[in-house]
């Protein structure tokens, strides 16, 4: 008994020891909710410290309004089948998922009163398309990306919440590459900051990168990015703290643990793209700004940089697939096994 007790007071001891670490560190940790499921989730919206929604496998989109102590099944009835891996969502009540797949599996469904109710918005009508992630500039305006249709990527746009949506033209976008495509690994191969600036996240051609539109979308130009890119690596995530100040980061999805570089970093709107001294060790797949600092994860880990992507430091090694952050800066995950956490200065 007193081994045992003798061993107990230790860990104590270790813990309290650690947790003096962490603090003098002044890195900050995840702390996981207990969501009940085992869906992964690739789709994340913070809303607030205490609102997010997730949405993933099996039709699953789940809401907290108590900061992550419980979550409610709020998905689409009958939609089991499908695979939720964006959600975007304007407060408590209003939101909108979008699910993934070739044809008809690639749809947009929008909800006005927490999930009670969803109402079917888009449905793909081209077998050829397949719709990866969608963004917002504001709650009326927004983008839906789809893989490329005929030698040019595809988008429709919506003005008013998502709740009807018109596709742009083809001639839009420059042509894209042999093989090029969208991940949708994280929601955030397309992003935007401000009224009028969007990008979009390429890879599986023969260089990873990055479109641009000033115009809201009506049109398009692309840059190379330094990222690796093959059939599994490309740009997978793309955030800009304002419309001049950006990150890129990937990697390659089927073998993790390759070395970077797999970020690079902009300061003229993701015209020239830049690769840091120092980078996270292997593949990420999301990115947010969480006021002048980026945060960063992937299966291997969670990261961030204090100066805009141009130094990395890693701060957890569990699995997320991933981020987001409010702009008064309350940040979530989520994963694989239904893992969601929040993030504890």
């Amino acid at each position: 008994m007193r081994a045992v007790r003798a061993v107990l007071v230790l860990l104590a001891v270790l813990s309290v020891a650690l947790s003096g670490v962490a603090a003098a560190t002044g890195l900050p940790s995840w702390r996981l909710t207990p969501t009940g499921v085992s869906a992964q989730f690739r789709g994340l919206s913070a809303v607030s410290a205490h609102v997010a929604w997730v949405s993933g496998t099996e039709g699953t989109v789940l809401r907290t309004v108590d900061g992550g102590r419980s979550w409610a099944a709020v998905g689409p009835p009958g939609t089991g089948a499908l695979e939720f891996r964006d959600i975007e969502a304007f407060d408590a009540d209003h939101a909108v998922v979008l699910s993934i797949g070739p044809g008809s599996d690639s749809r947009i469904y929008r909800t006005d009163d927490a999930g009670a109710h969803w109402r079917q918005t888009f449905g793909n009508p081209d077998q050829a398309a397949f719709y990866d992630c969608l963004a917002f500039f504001d709650p009326w305006r927004g983008l839906a990306m789809s893989d490329p249709v005929d030698g040019r990527f595809r988008m429709q746009a919506t003005s008013d919440g998502g709740r009807s949506w018109r596709q742009l033209p083809d001639d839009a976008f420059p042509p894209a590459l042999p093989g090029e495509a969208g991940f949708a690994a994280s929601g955030q191969c397309v992003s935007t900051s401000g009224p009028f600036d969007a990008w979009l996240a390429t890879g599986g051609g023969a260089r990873a990168r990055v479109l641009h539109s000033g115009d809201g979308g009506r049109h398009w130009s692309a840059s190379d990015t330094p990222l690796p890119s093959s059939a599994s690596a490309g740009v997978f995530a793309v955030a800009f703290r304002t419309p001049w100040q950006g990150v890129a980061i990937g990697g390659d999805y089927a073998s993790p643990d390759t070395p970077g570089p797999a970020v690079a970093f902009s300061g003229d709107r993701g015209h020239r793209w830049h690769t840091p001294q120092q980078y996270p060790p292997g593949y990420r797949s999301g990115l947010a700004w969480r006021g002048g600092t980026v945060v960063a994860v992937g299966p291997g880990g969670s990261d961030l940089s204090h100066d805009g992507g141009h130094a990395w430091t890693p701060f957890d090694t569990g699995s997320f697939d991933t981020v987001d952050c409010t702009p008064t800066g309350s940040c979530w995950a989520g994963g694989v096994d239904g893992r969601v956490a929040r993030l504890v200065p």
